[in-house]
Protein backbone atom coordinates (compact mmCIF):
# COMPACT_ATOMS: atom_id res chain seq x y z
CA UNK A 1 0.00 0.00 0.00
CA UNK A 2 1.33 3.60 -0.99
CA UNK A 3 0.35 6.63 1.01
CA UNK A 4 0.26 9.43 -0.04
CA UNK A 5 -0.44 12.93 1.86
CA UNK A 6 -1.62 16.01 0.63
CA UNK A 7 -1.64 19.53 2.85
CA UNK A 8 -1.42 23.35 1.91
CA UNK A 9 -5.03 23.80 1.35
CA UNK A 10 -6.68 26.79 2.77
CA UNK A 11 -9.06 29.78 2.50
CA UNK A 12 -8.08 32.04 0.31
CA UNK A 13 -9.58 35.39 -1.33
CA UNK A 14 -10.28 35.55 -5.06
CA UNK A 15 -7.16 36.07 -7.14
CA UNK A 16 -4.92 34.58 -4.04
CA UNK A 17 -2.61 31.81 -4.68
CA UNK A 18 -1.62 28.62 -3.12
CA UNK A 19 0.75 25.83 -3.00
CA UNK A 20 -0.16 22.15 -2.37
CA UNK A 21 2.23 19.14 -1.49
CA UNK A 22 1.91 15.25 -2.11
CA UNK A 23 4.28 13.63 -0.23
CA UNK A 24 5.04 10.02 0.33
CA UNK A 25 7.20 7.58 2.08
CA UNK A 26 7.50 5.32 -0.67
CA UNK A 27 11.01 4.79 -2.16
CA UNK A 28 10.39 4.33 -5.64
CA UNK A 29 8.56 7.68 -6.34
CA UNK A 30 10.81 9.57 -8.62
CA UNK A 31 9.78 6.21 -11.00
CA UNK A 32 6.14 7.01 -10.79
CA UNK A 33 3.88 9.94 -12.89
CA UNK A 34 1.70 12.23 -10.21
CA UNK A 35 -1.51 13.71 -10.69
CA UNK A 36 -3.52 16.29 -9.23
CA UNK A 37 -7.41 15.93 -9.63
CA UNK A 38 -9.95 17.78 -8.05
CA UNK A 39 -13.58 17.07 -6.95
CA UNK A 40 -16.59 20.10 -5.95
CA UNK A 41 -19.13 19.31 -3.99
CA UNK A 42 -21.80 17.16 -6.71
CA UNK A 43 -20.03 17.11 -9.36
CA UNK A 44 -17.54 14.49 -10.92
CA UNK A 45 -14.01 14.41 -9.70
CA UNK A 46 -11.78 16.67 -12.38
CA UNK A 47 -8.32 16.10 -13.80
CA UNK A 48 -6.08 19.26 -13.16
CA UNK A 49 -2.32 18.26 -13.77
CA UNK A 50 0.32 15.95 -13.99
CA UNK A 51 4.16 14.90 -14.11
CA UNK A 52 6.34 12.24 -14.68
CA UNK A 53 8.95 10.83 -12.12
CA UNK A 54 11.36 12.85 -13.74
CA UNK A 55 9.16 16.20 -13.71
CA UNK A 56 10.06 17.08 -17.49
CA UNK A 57 7.01 16.11 -19.02
CA UNK A 58 4.04 17.43 -17.47
CA UNK A 59 0.29 17.75 -18.77
CA UNK A 60 -2.67 19.98 -17.99
CA UNK A 61 -6.86 20.85 -18.35
CA UNK A 62 -6.84 23.31 -20.28
CA UNK A 63 -8.91 25.14 -17.54
CA UNK A 64 -5.48 25.22 -15.23
CA UNK A 65 -2.85 25.89 -18.05
CA UNK A 66 -1.26 29.02 -17.12
CA UNK A 67 -2.76 29.10 -13.65
CA UNK A 68 -1.66 25.98 -11.81
CA UNK A 69 2.00 24.81 -12.03
CA UNK A 70 2.98 21.53 -11.07
CA UNK A 71 6.73 20.40 -10.02
CA UNK A 72 8.23 17.41 -7.73
CA UNK A 73 11.48 17.52 -6.11
CA UNK A 74 12.48 13.79 -5.47
CA UNK A 75 14.90 14.45 -3.49
CA UNK A 76 11.83 15.30 -0.76
CA UNK A 77 9.40 12.69 -2.10
CA UNK A 78 7.21 15.68 -2.60
CA UNK A 79 4.77 16.74 -5.67
CA UNK A 80 3.56 20.29 -5.82
CA UNK A 81 1.15 22.30 -7.23
CA UNK A 82 1.02 26.14 -7.31
CA UNK A 83 -2.60 27.27 -7.85
CA UNK A 84 -2.54 31.24 -8.99
CA UNK A 85 -5.08 33.59 -9.27
CA UNK A 86 -7.72 31.30 -8.04
CA UNK A 87 -11.34 32.21 -8.51
CA UNK A 88 -14.34 30.76 -6.37
CA UNK A 89 -14.50 27.82 -9.39
CA UNK A 90 -11.50 26.74 -8.35
CA UNK A 91 -13.15 25.47 -4.67
CA UNK A 92 -12.91 21.93 -4.43
CA UNK A 93 -10.94 18.87 -2.36
CA UNK A 94 -7.60 18.62 -4.12
CA UNK A 95 -6.13 15.09 -4.51
CA UNK A 96 -2.90 13.86 -5.70
CA UNK A 97 -2.29 10.29 -7.37
CA UNK A 98 0.18 7.88 -8.41
CA UNK A 99 0.22 6.88 -11.67
CA UNK A 100 0.17 2.99 -11.65
CA UNK A 101 2.66 2.25 -14.19
CA UNK A 102 6.28 3.18 -13.79
CA UNK A 103 7.74 5.19 -16.22
CA UNK A 104 6.10 7.79 -19.15
CA UNK A 105 2.56 8.80 -19.64
CA UNK A 106 0.65 9.85 -22.48
CA UNK A 107 -1.59 13.14 -22.39
CA UNK A 108 -5.04 11.40 -22.61
CA UNK A 109 -4.02 8.39 -19.78
CA UNK A 110 -2.71 11.22 -17.68
CA UNK A 111 -6.30 13.00 -17.32
CA UNK A 112 -7.73 10.02 -16.57
CA UNK A 113 -8.50 8.77 -12.84
CA UNK A 114 -8.75 4.91 -13.44
CA UNK A 115 -4.80 4.97 -14.82
CA UNK A 116 -4.03 6.07 -11.07
CA UNK A 117 -4.05 3.36 -8.51
CA UNK A 118 -3.22 4.90 -5.20
CA UNK A 119 -4.44 8.26 -3.84
CA UNK A 120 -4.45 11.03 -1.15
CA UNK A 121 -6.75 11.66 1.54
CA UNK A 122 -7.62 15.11 -0.27
CA UNK A 123 -6.85 18.90 0.99
CA UNK A 124 -9.81 21.17 0.68
CA UNK A 125 -9.50 24.73 -0.87
CA UNK A 126 -11.91 27.31 -0.32
CA UNK A 127 -12.05 30.65 -2.75
CA UNK A 128 -14.03 33.14 -1.25
CA UNK A 129 -14.97 35.76 -3.64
Amino acid sequence: QVRLVESGGGLVQAGGSLRLSCTTPERTFSTYAVGWFRQAPGKEREFGAAGSGSGTVTVYADSMKGRFTISRDNAKNTVYLQLNRLSPEDTAVYYCARFASEGGMSPRAAALPSRYNYWGQGTQVTVSS
